[in-house]
């Protein structure tokens, strides 16, 4: 009998409907003052505080500890039209790739001016322009630079974004998002979580842009991820088989953090990483290094959408981001959170 071949997986299969006012567009006025779904043998409605409630002693929390940079410039052509410029990464004292918005994009070659300071478009590959400062970047940043809010936010960056679009334990700059599912966490849970002999690591991925950028093509195996700077340590990889070894479970706090241990898990077992990451994890991955996730809500059709799925299930996730709707969560960045295991044993 002839096979039938497996229908390519489609986007729209990871769809669903929110309404504008469930996007959270602000942060709650605390850090932990957000509510937390829990996502184990059936739904079950918490608060965020309530964490500690899902840990055991001999747990590792795993934290991604990039640090966002004030990421959006704005200036003007030599020529006198305005330009916002967002920059994706830092790639030397002086250098970046960004992305560029104008009425009409600037060739190789065009020089720009922020404020005072001459950037030369030195290139371009795809939506990415090469650009040379006069000046280092980061110190550019941190004087003329803004808090490079997401999208669908459809607001500009307050002062206030700058603290709350930033984890407490951020350390390594170099991420144009931030780690959001870490942004709940303040010193204080942090502590108690230690208190319960829960053991904390850090890896390190710096998110870019292309993580709020909906995926373009409809049979998901012809999306195609930018890639992202990653680094794993030799002492998270100890962590991770001490904690198992143990009985303890890997409790990647985010995305960011799945993709980061399982990039540097490709191997077969989890070794130190330092490098680029484009891995792309979708329903059918045999994850390697997480056995529990706390995550936000994400965008409908995204990459990081797909990661869920395929750490929980498609259906039950779906399922638990009905549920989310109906009972009016707060969406995104600045949104809820949910705690999940793949087989829904906690």
């Amino acid at each position: 009998m002839a096979l039938v071949p497996c229908a390519p997986m489609r986007t729209s299969e990871f769809n669903y409907a929110l309404p504008d006012q469930l996007i959270a567009r602000y942060p709650t006025p605390e850090r932990r003052g957000s509510r937390l779904l829990e996502l184990g043998p059936e739904l079950v409605d918490r608060r965020f505080e309530d964490l500690p409630a899902l840990l055991r002693a001999g747990d590792l929390l795993v934290f991604n500890d990039t640090r966002v940079i004030p990421a959006r410039l704005r200036g003007r052509k030599e020529s006198g039209g305005r330009v916002e410029v967002l920059i994706e990464r830092v790639e030397s004292d002086a250098s970046a790739l960004a992305h560029i918005r104008a009425s009409k994009s600037p060739k190789p070659g065009s020089k720009l001016l922020i404020d005072d300071v001459a950037v030369l478009v030195t290139g371009r590959d795809g939506e990415l322009f090469s650009l040379e400062f006069a000046v280092p970047v980061l110190p550019l940043l941190d004087r003329l630079g803004e808090v490079p809010l997401p999208p669908y936010l459809e607001r500009a960056a307050e002062a206030s974004d700058s603290e709350r679009y930033q984890t407490v334990y951020a350390r390594d700059p170099g991420a144009v998002a931030a780690p959001t599912a870490g942004l709940h966490f303040d010193e204080a849970m942090l502590e108690e979580t230690r208190e319960l002999g829960v053991r904390h690591a850090w890896v390190t991925l710096h998110v870019g842009a292309g993580t709020f950028q909906a995926l373009r093509q409809e049979n998901v195996d012809e999306n195609r991820l930018h890639s992202e700077r990653v680094q794993v340590e030799q002492s998270v990889c100890d962590a991770v088989q001490e904690t198992r070894a143990a009985g303890g479970r890997v409790i990647a706090v985010g995305t960011t953090s799945v993709r980061a241990l399982e990039c540097a898990s490709a191997g077969g077992e989890l070794q130190p990483f330092r490098g680029e990451t484009d891995l792309f994890i979708l329903p059918g991955y045999r994850f390697r290094s997480v056995d529990a996730m706390l995550t936000n809500f994400h965008l409908p059709q995204s990459s990081l959408l797909m990661l869920v799925a395929s750490f929980a299930g498609t259906e039950r996730v779906l399922n638990a981001y009905q549920h989310a709707v109906q009972e009016k969560y707060r969406f995104f960045s600045y949104g809820d959170a949910m705690f999940l295991t793949p087989d829904g044993n906690l």
